[in-house]
């Protein structure tokens, strides 16, 4: 493999605030061969997460920051070129974490088969992947809907939050979804059926919600946090529950983190406010995909991807997570050399 280049970006700094050019290192490596129990990875999609952000970060958090000088993580879809490993054969189709690189060594127990004729490989990275395992536990196990209550979605035309939304509606939920701009808000309307939206960046939250949300809010799953969050805390029902998935509007802050300035909702509502992080549930992923799956063969859950195509365009694109620009699930196209 001596001959085939490996383009990828590494961490050359940590940034303070939004990620600059200088945050980033391009470079290109020797494809090495792989080791024992090892697989050689040709990648073919590469994950863009909010969650990518928060990895930057030194200090505690639920997994470990990327170091300075590593490849910089990200989920991957890819076609292994070369095995070490009995439980993989070139030709297979795999999924992991495999960074942002064209070709990714790792060992087999870090990757996971998937069928790319069932469903194409971006999808992987998306509803049968990580956001839509995040939005199947932290829905169901964490805000626990039941039929007839009123669920509102943060980001809700994200990957994480329109999932949310359709499995909140597969359950006979009342769905409001606030995102930004109109054809953001057409899109959940009219292809993905929530009952009401709020546009963020054309209304007022508050006026939007009191009048998308006359009985209150039951169940609310947070992507954004901030001044949303805070809004939504202010039409919450006795004993509603709030799913803190994330927090996209603090993750660049150059200041102190913004939290709910009316966190005694809570108390007067004997309401919950949980956070959750989807690794917590691995054990139970193929139970969730296969659920899914046939959600998506019956036409009831539907799926959207906004792809870039270029490794080099990986700086650029993993803003457009922060700027609101991506509509769907976000992936990088990585091209051949």
């Amino acid at each position: 493999m001596s001959e085939l280049l490996n383009k990828q970006y590494r961490l050359a700094k940590r940034p303070v605030g939004e990620p600059g050019d200088d945050t980033w290192e391009f470079c290109e490596k020797p494809v090495a061969q792989p080791g024992a129990d090892e697989v050689l990875v040709k990648i073919q999609y590469v994950s863009l997460d909010p969650a990518m952000r928060g990895w930057l970060n030194e200090g505690k958090s639920y997994i470990a920051p990327v170091q300075i000088g590593d490849v910089m993580r990200a989920g991957a879809v890819g076609e292994v070129i070369a095995s070490n490993h009995d439980g993989f054969s070139p030709g297979d189709m795999v999924v992991g974490t495999l960074g942002v690189q064209q070709y990714a060594i790792c060992n087999g127990k870090e990757l996971h088969k998937v069928d790319t004729r069932i469903a194409p490989a971006p999808r992987y990275l998306g509803v049968l992947g990580m956001p839509g395992m995040t939005a199947y536990f932290g829905l169901l196990d964490t805000g626990k809907p039941q039929e007839g209550e009123t669920v509102v979605v943060s980001g809700a035309a994200g990957a994480v939050g329109g999932v949310v939304g359709q499995i909140a509606k597969i359950k006979g939920c009342r769905v409001v979804g606030i995102a930004g701009g109109a054809e953001k808000c057409r899109y959940l309307i009219e292809e993905l059926g929530f009952d009401g939206v709020v546009d963020y960046k054309n209304e007022d939250v508050m006026a939007g919600l009191k009048r998308e949300c006359p009985n209150g809010v039951d169940v609310f799953f947070d992507n954004v946090g901030g001044d949303i969050l805070d809004a939504v805390l202010a039409r919450i029902n006795l004993h509603a529950r709030i799913v803190i998935c994330g927090a996209i509007s603090q993750y660049n802050n150059t200041k102190p983190v913004k939290g709910p300035s009316n966190y005694l909702s809570l108390l007067v509502n004997r309401a919950r406010m949980e956070g959750i992080v989807v690794f917590d549930n691995s054990k139970h992923y193929g139970k969730a995909a296969m659920e899914m799956a046939g959600w998506m063969a019956a036409g009831k859950l539907k799926a959207k991807e906004h792809v870039v195509e270029g490794i080099e365009n990986f700086p650029n694109t993993l803003m457009m997570l922060f700027s609101g620009d991506n509509f769907g699930k976000l992936v990088l196209k990585v091209t051949d050399n």
